[in-house]
Order: C-alpha cells, then sequence, then structure tokens
C-alpha cells in the first residue's frame, strides 16, 4: 500500500523554500539549454519600444526623446511580465503531461514547491530581462530622472508583479491539456493586459471603451506606478494601487493553482 504525502510527515516551511530552491536551479538549467522563451520576452519587448519610439514619438510627444521617457517604464513593466509569463505555464503543463510531476508526487516534498520553484525562476528572468532592457533604452536614449533608489523600487514594482501575475499562467498551465494551449491562452491575456493600458499614449487620449477598460486594467497602474519613480514625477495613487493588485494576484491564483496542481492524479 502506498502513503500519500499528507499521509507521511510534511515539509517545514524551510523545507519547503529549500525544496523550492532546488526545482528552481532545475528550472534555471532548462532554461540554460533552452533560452528561446527568456529570449522571446527581451526581444519582444525592445522591439515593442524601438517600433514605438519611432513609429509614435514624434506625432504623440514631438520628439523622440520626450517619448521615450514616457514608453520607456511601460516596455520595462512589459519585459519584466513577459519574461517568464509564459515559459512558467508551459514548463509546467509538460512536466505534468511527461510525468516528472509523478516523480515529485514520491518524494517528501510539498506539492507547493514545484510550482513554486518554478516561480523563483522566473525572478532570475525578470532580472535579466529588466537589467537588458535599461541597457536598450539608455542606448535609445532613455535617462532615470528620479533617484536611484526609485529607480530600484520602479524594478522592483515591476517584478513584483510579474511575478505575482505569473501565477495566473501557473493555473492555467495546471489546467489546460497541452503546452500550446498555455500558449494560446497566455497570449489572448497578454495583448488586452499589455497593450490596452498606458503603454504607449496616456489613457485620455484613448476612445471611450478603450479608456474604460485601460482605466482598471492593473497594468496601467503598474506601468503608471514605474512612470512615476522613473521620471521623479508624482505617482497620483498608482503605487499603493500596484501592491493592492499585486497582492489580489497572488492570493487569489496562487491558492487556486496549488489546489489544481494537488488534484492532478
Amino acid at each position: 500500500m502506498t502513503t500519500s504525502l499528507s499521509e507521511t510527515a510534511r515539509p517545514s516551511r524551510f523545507g519547503i523554500l529549500r525544496h523550492s530552491v532546488v526545482l528552481a536551479q532545475r528550472s534555471l538549467a532548462k532554461t540554460s539549454r533552452n533560452p528561446g522563451p527568456i529570449m522571446n520576452g527581451i526581444i519582444t519587448p525592445a522591439l515593442f519600444m524601438v517600433l514605438f519610439l519611432y513609429l509614435f514619438g514624434r506625432p504623440v510627444a514631438g520628439t523622440t526623446a520626450e517619448y521615450l521617457q514616457y514608453l520607456f517604464p511601460g516596455i520595462l513593466v512589459m519585459g519584466a511580465g513577459l519574461a517568464g509569463m509564459i515559459s512558467t505555464g508551459s514548463a509546467i503543463n509538460l512536466d505534468l503531461k511527461n510525468g516528472v510531476t509523478d516523480r515529485f508526487r514520491s518524494l517528501p516534498i510539498s506539492r507547493t514547491a514545484p510550482l513554486l520553484g518554478s516561480v523563483l525562476a522566473d525572478i532570475l528572468r525578470y532580472l535579466i530581462a529588466v537589467a537588458v532592457l535599461f541597457g536598450i533604452g539608455a542606448l535609445l536614449g532613455f535617462r532615470v530622472q528620479g533617484s536611484a533608489p526609485a529607480a530600484l523600487g520602479a524594478a522592483g514594482l515591476a517584478i513584483m508583479f510579474g511575478f505575482c501575475l505569473s501565477w495566473l499562467t501557473v493555473f492555467i498551465g495546471v489546467l489546460v491539456k497541452s503546452a500550446d494551449a498555455v500558449l494560446s491562452f497566455s497570449f489572448i491575456a497578454f495583448l488586452p493586459l499589455q497593450l490596452g493600458s498606458s503603454l504607449a499614449a496616456p489613457i485620455d487620449t484613448l476612445p471611450g471603451w478603450l479608456h474604460a477598460w485601460a482605466s482598471v486594467n492593473p497594468v496601467t497602474h503598474v506601468m503608471n506606478a514605474c512612470r512615476a519613480l522613473l521620471n521623479g514625477t508624482p505617482d497620483d495613487g498608482s503605487i499603493g494601487l500596484t501592491l493592492l493588485w499585486s497582492a489580489i494576484l497572488f492570493v487569489v491564483f496562487c491558492p487556486l493553482a496549488v489546489r489544481a496542481y494537488g488534484r492532478q492524479e
């Protein structure tokens, strides 16, 4: 007779963290052999930045230099979210499909550890994406107008939001039947979240129906918060709303993902 993990001694909190770190290292090792997802998470925002800058810079702001100061914080949020948002759900789905998860269940580890480990690995991906985007932005002419701590705070907000948002794709990755479906669902979610926001222009300039969505879109609040910190302007409550939305995403989707993962017998 087999004994489930719930019937044996449960790992301590420190044990869960240790197991998650080990599994995060496994996820990073897989990334080193297949860097495509993280490269996509860096190249895609960089392409958006260059295209938007030279297509809309003069019509929207008058000069590309002024527009870059507006555009770059939004691109930073896009990079932090995209670098791991899609790859996490796909990786977890492949582990379920290929039987790797069954091996994890035979080990004396928490069922949260494989999920948390994959999301922790995303943090390094976010850091790489943010660093590269800052470098590209500097080459194009972006300059931080706020203080150095404020700039670090903007990067931290973008990474924290990406971490919390990734639990949504973890949940999707556990529920759907294939990695292709994860990519489809994630891409469908990506478009209204990232583009239906203040990314390319202030929401007051958007048509009524799009303005209504952008004004409640959590990504808009994150972009506005990063914009305020990087440009040294008032945040108008966007930092608080970013923290609130991050907490909501984590509190809602993390337990849902863990519960759904535990039911995948």
